[in-house]
């Protein structure tokens, strides 16, 4: 069981669930946001926790008018040295402390961080405010390292939603938030030599993704000795030979990839110990779940 957790470590999804009911979508212009957290799975097997506090989230509105042809660096991510613009609102969607340890969370689950309501329009960015993260070692020590969050507490780390978000009444969206832990999280020195090993260094990759657009991937993978469950499996989804995400399988064997644009893709498990064996030209189609296993 501790294995499985040990998967989950270090890929923040913030997924986005924003819907206006019929109650909801009413002539005051006021629909209801829900946000939930969940994760996606990296594999650090010297880890025992991963720790991050969420203190407050928010939204700017654009105007119509505004231009939106500013710079964007990886992952929707935009320039630090953009902030808010003429012609732009902030809407303050939480504001309250959660302490999170991503480890409890993985394969669709979910933490529910905003359920509230937002006013119509057009929404262009996400800022999320943490602090307080952290990295517990699986060691006997419980070595602990506290990493630092560049503006995440100053002015949050600010996510571009791209193509913008439109809230009306009856209209409901779904966006997903992928914080690509595997990237953001980056060891400095040899993580397996402790001697040699100092810690991480912080630099957040999100990226955005509409799920009214974009689909799920998910299946089980198995041993094709004997049809038990393999955990641990990496399963990597690429396009056009580039790595678009990554995941791994829990101690059933089950995987989970979200945020998929629809289109199509070539998908690889591999384990040590066995072949590797890819599925080419799999197709991802908007607002639904592929199912893919694979036997090694």
């Amino acid at each position: 069981m501790k294995t499985k957790y040990l998967y989950a470590l270090l890929g923040l999804f913030l997924i986005v669930f924003i819907g206006c009911t019929d109650n909801d979508a009413t002539e005051n212009g006021v629909g209801r946001l829900t946000i939930q957290l969940t994760d996606a799975p990296f594999p650090l097997d010297l880890i025992s926790e991963a720790n991050v506090t969420i203190y407050k989230i928010e939204a700017r509105q654009k105007d119509d008018t505004e231009d939106d042809s500013f710079m964007e660096n990886e992952g929707n991510m935009e320039d630090e040295s953009e902030d808010m613009h003429d012609g732009t609102s902030i809407v303050v969607l939480m504001e309250e402390e959660m302490t999170i340890n991503l480890l409890d969370l993985t394969n669709g689950v979910t933490e529910n961080l905003v359920n509230t309501e937002i006013p119509a329009g057009t929404y262009d960015q996400v800022r999320v405010y943490a602090k307080g993260i952290n990295v517990v070692m699986n060691d006997d020590e419980g070595t602990t390292y506290d990493l630092k969050v560049p503006s995440g507490e100053q002015s949050g780390i600010k996510i571009k939603i791209k193509p913008a978000l439109t809230i009306a009444g009856g209209l409901s969206s779904d966006l997903l938030l992928d914080f690509d832990v595997s990237r953001s999280f980056v060891p400095r020195g040899n993580i397996r030599d402790m001697s040699k090993f100092n810690g991480f260094n912080f630099k957040p990759v999100i990226k955005v993704s509409n799920m009214a657009t974009a689909g799920t991937l998910a299946g089980v993978v198995t041993s094709s000795a004997d049809g038990t469950a393999l955990e641990g499996v990496q399963v990597t989804v690429s396009r056009d030979g580039e790595e678009i995400t990554s995941s791994f399988t829990d101690e059933t064997g089950a995987y989970m990839i979200m945020g998929l644009d629809s289109g199509i893709y070539d998908v690889t498990a591999d384990i040590d110990g066995f072949d590797p064996k890819t599925e080419a030209g799999i197709e991802i189609f908007a607002s639904n779940k592929t199912i893919i296993d694979f036997s090694l």
